[in-house]
């Protein structure tokens, strides 16, 4: 992965990268990079292919934007920075090491930017996304300016990286490729450790392995957050506390250092009441719905407390978050149709999110429009994924979207709708992009909650979904309430 040395990285500031080229910076991950470099002052230019929702914002900061990937765009460049998903043969890839610039990988990048931080790395399986959120808007409400880089989007400001004034960077710490052994932070939170990325670790040993790596590098001034609920974590944690590492852990299990008892998880929200070292905290609140996110705000209110931040900014900001974009994001509403976008592509958050807006439908049906991601993942997990779809009542299934992987015969989109427990009239393959919403809007009526799941391409679908029951049921009256577009970009309350 490295192109500059270990002590060459060690030394990195941003500031040291001078004019940055990211490929591929309409991805959420490089976009809150660029985010965050760009809100520091460094100089930016990225290339794509499409006109990703990101781009719009990050020309207003100022960034140059190049609609394709060519040499001439590494001119004047010095660092140019990829993601794992880009081929090491890539022309600009290859364009950069024949010029001799700086060569990064986005993980490399970060750690430059977070130097001279005391950095708050979220890791796991499941929930970084909205336990990096979480915290960083907790440390917002408590006045203390944090940079963050997040890979998502907070619904409340609408950002996925930023650069503070303040002493904290919050970060996102991603395990899927190992990048994550990268950074030395000061505090460490791990939310679970479930088998996936079986292809960089061979096994869950392997997983488990590399989390205590993670955990090892850790400031000793710092410490580590994780889950006593998770077997994972719980082994993990009993490894990291052997090598002389502080941990902190959360949950609702009796030797938890923050205790959860009473969760209550509904449409409006989820809350909980909390106790620290067996000190009650009174109750924690938020308005997004869940247990598991409850789970994730646990893990947060462990590490502002030990941060010294106060109980009372932590439940004011708990208590505002309001989400995180592609976690149960309510796009609109048409016609009595509600149509949301979830993340969630690994089984155990597909079955945690399927049992959320089973709850969210109440009366009415629940639709889901998956799109596998990674063939891999998909042939080792086909049994578990096809049992969260059948959470719903109601399938549509696009092919695997996979990268540079190749598919082999009975493999993919077919195969895995096949193995979805649900009446064959009720699940259906559909490959081609352009005709899903048709066929949503062929079978959505009144009071029905329609969810795209998956893979990122699949939020840019939202629209399209609003769009075909405008002109199906929207207007001819089947079962419409004339709402038409409403709530498009609202979140549910």
């Amino acid at each position: 992965m490295n192109t500059a040395k270990p002590d060459q990285l060690a030394e990195l500031t941003a500031e040291d990268l001078g004019k940055v080229h990211l490929i591929g910076v309409g991805g959420v991950g490089m976009s809150g990079l660029a985010r965050l470099l760009l809100t520091r002052g460094i100089p930016v230019s990225g290339s794509e292919l499409r006109e990703w929702p990101s781009l719009a914002g990050l020309r207003a900061l100022g960034g140059t934007i190049h609609m394709q990937h060519e040499p001439s765009n590494l001119d004047g460049v010095d660092t140019v920075v990829y993601s794992t998903a880009i081929a090491q043969d890539h022309l600009e890839l290859v364009e950069a090491r024949a010029r001799g610039l700086r060569v990064l990988h986005r993980s490399e990048a970060l750690a430059a930017a977070m130097a001279g931080r005391r950095s708050i790395a979220v890791a796991g399986t499941h929930g970084k996304t909205t336990t990096t959120s979480m915290a960083t808007q907790i440390l917002q409400h408590a006045g203390l300016d944090p940079s963050f880089f997040i890979g998502g989007e907070i619904s409340e400001t609408g950002s996925n990286g930023h650069h503070g004034s303040g002493e904290y960077f919050v970060a996102e710490a991603d395990e899927s490729d190992r990048s994550f052994l990268v950074y030395r932070p000061h505090v460490g939170i791990v939310t679970n450790i479930d088998a996936d990325h079986l292809n960089n670790y061979g096994d869950l040993a392997g997983l488990e392995d590399g989390f205590v790596e993670f955990c090892g590098r850790v400031d000793p001034e710092g410490f580590v957050v994780t889950c006593a609920d998770d077997p994972g974590a719980r082994r993990m944690a009993e490894r990291v506390r052997a090598e002389g590492i502080r941990v902190y852990t959360y949950g609702e299990a009796e030797d938890a250092d923050l205790r959860m008892t009473e969760v209550v998880s509904s449409v409006n929200g989820v809350r909980y009441m909390a106790s620290l070292d067996g000190e009650s905290l009174g109750e924690i609140s938020l308005r997004v719905p869940g247990r598991v996110l409850g789970l994730n705000s646990a893990a947060t209110v462990l590490t502002a407390l030990r941060l010294g931040v106060g109980i009372e900014p932590i439940v004011e900001a708990l208590g505002a978050f309001s989400g995180v974009r592609r976690r149960f994001e309510l796009k609109g509403i048409v016609a009595g149709v509600r149509v949301y976008d979830e993340y969630a592509y690994h089984p155990t958050s597909m079955t945690a999110a399927m049992n959320t807006l089973r709850e969210i439908a109440g009366d009415g049906r629940l639709i889901v429009v998956f799109q596998p991601y990674r063939v891999y993942r998909t042939r080792d997990h086909q049994t578990e994924i096809a049992a969260a779809l059948a959470i719903g009542d109601e399938a549509i299934v696009l092919e695997v979207f996979g990268p540079g992987e190749v598919r082999e015969p009975g493999e993919g989109g077919v195969a895995l709708t096949a193995e979805i427990d649900l009446p064959e009239d009720r699940k259906i393959f559909v490959p081609n992009w352009d005709d899903v919403p048709a066929e949503v809007a062929r079978r959505a009526r009144e009071g029905d909650v329609v969810v795209t799941m998956g893979a990122p391409p699949i939020s840019l679908m939202g629209d399209e979904l609003l769009a075909a029951l405008e002109e199906s049921i929207g207007s001819t009256g089947n079962g419409s309430t004339g709402n038409g577009y409403v709530a498009r970009h609202a979140r549910a309350e």
